[in-house]
């Protein structure tokens, strides 16, 4: 793969086994992922890193990168905009 083939895997609110598996396996087909959530799911998208790095890879991934930020969501029903803080995790193979 190349570097603009790194796969990015988006969280959302399926369990957070389900992802780590997708993050095993993208890290097994490639050295490089990323992690990215926002709102409520940064919370999981930690826990998706730290399992995935500590029980299923046993300590030979490190996390390269942790980005966060935040965006602006326009809601279509309301015209209101509100603001969601968002994370993305790199992960490297070592």
């Amino acid at each position: 793969m190349s570097e603009s083939e790194v796969p990015i895997i988006y969280v959302g609110k399926k369990p957070t086994i389900n992802y780590v598996l997708v993050t095993v396996t993208a890290l097994n087909q490639s050295n490089k992922c990323i992690i990215q959530a926002r709102g409520r799911q940064i919370s999981k998208a930690v826990d998706i890193a730290e399992i995935t790095r500590r029980k299923f890879m046993l300590n030979n991934i490190d996390v390269a990168e942790v980005k966060i930020g935040s965006e602006e969501l326009q809601n279509e029903e309301q015209e209101k905009t509100r603001i969601v803080s968002t994370i993305e995790i790199t992960l490297l193979k070592k």
